[in-house]
């Protein structure tokens, strides 16, 4: 069986800017074509400049890195073709309509004259657009233009498309719009590489997750895979009363699964790998044993455990909604001539 090369593909790869700062320390990853990669990191653990290398704004100072078959380093220009860069700051000429902003940029990847009106049309309609194509981009809105971006990084049908942080800052709306088109495009077979601060983001829509931290690759797996790693799920069970029977409540459902009680006791979790099938039997084995509970909720590990373990703190946007500032996250990158 023919063997299918990787869209994305890094081995060893690395970049030290001036006085021995290794941002990236020698990576290794493998995006399967039409995969959605969800690439996680704090700031400055180098995954700006990870992206930044394998877009081919910036050369890497070792191992090697190829997109789309391509090596960066050594045929910029044919990787720059089969790829969509959508970044955190979008560059867009604000005088400019969407229409005219789009058209302009199939004409320049090349797009024959008699397609170009058309494919920039439908790609306007396929981010919801079309009620605004004729307005200037200076009065989109954020989560407009954030769309408009992604628009023209999908002019030219690229195999692979990268972005960076690509909710950001955007209402709940704009963010789940995104992530239907993220989704749209991986039934498509685009190749997506995402960066992203919200681990919810990763968790819905990434085949596969990769952390990186102080410049290497501290975890990779599925997002259920690298959750299990972290532990099972389990119940918080609170039982009601002044002096609890906490020691029968253990013995109670000991034979459901491993216990620990927290230091109050009147609280305690069991681990249990079936996850909500377990409450009926909890509640039914604390009943038959006379123990009164007051409460009962199912706990799943998430990926911000998984970031906490494995990295040592927590993602700037776990857990919220807003949008953190954005900020620079390793040294200047010097563009590729």
């Amino acid at each position: 069986m023919r063997s299918v090369s990787p869209a994305i593909e890094t081995l060893g790869l690395e970049r030290e800017f001036g006085g021995g700062v290794k941002a990236v320390a020698g990576i290794d990853l493998a995006v399967a074509p039409g995969e959605v990669y969800g690439f996680l990191g704090p700031n400055g653990a180098g995954k700006t400049t990870t992206v930044r290398m394998l877009v081919t704004l910036l050369r890497p100072t070792g191992g090697r890195a190829t997109v789309a078959g391509f090596d960066v380093a050594t045929q910029p220009g044919e990787v720059r073709r089969r790829i969509g860069v959508a970044l955190q700051e979008a560059a867009l000429d604000l005088l400019m309509t969407g229409r005219e902003l789009m058209e302009l940029q199939a004409t320049l990847h090349g797009i024959a004259p008699r397609d170009v009106r058309g494919r920039a049309a439908d790609l306007i309609q396929r981010v919801g657009l079309e009620q605004a194509a004729e307005r200037r981009v200076g009065t989109y809105s954020g989560g407009m233009r954030r769309r408009l971006d992604l628009a023209m990084a999908l002019i030219h049908a690229p195999e692979v498309l990268f972005l960076d942080e690509p909710t950001t800052g955007l209402d709940p709306v704009s963010r789940l719009t995104l992530w239907d088109e993220v989704r749209r495009l991986r039934d498509e077979g685009t190749t997506v590489f995402l960066t992203t601060q919200y681990l919810e983001e990763a968790d819905q829509l990434a085949d596969r997750v990769g952390i990186i931290n102080a410049g290497r690759i501290v975890a990779e797996g599925t997002p259920a895979a690298l959750k299990a790693e972290v532990g099972m799920p389990h119940l918080d069970v609170t039982l009601a009363g002044e002096a609890p029977d906490i020691a029968g409540a253990q013995a109670a459902v000991a034979a459901i699964g491993p216990c620990r009680v927290a230091p109050d006791g009147v609280h305690f979790s069991i681990g249990v790998r079936e996850g909500a099938a377990a409450i009926a039997p909890v509640v039914r084995a604390l009943d038959e044993a006379g123990i009164e509970v007051e409460g009962i909720e199912l706990v799943r590990p998430t990926l911000d455990d998984v970031f906490v373990e494995k990295t040592g703190r927590h993602l700037e946007g776990a857990g919220s909604g807003a949008a953190a500032v954005p900020g620079d996250e390793e040294p200047q990158a010097e563009a590729v001539a």
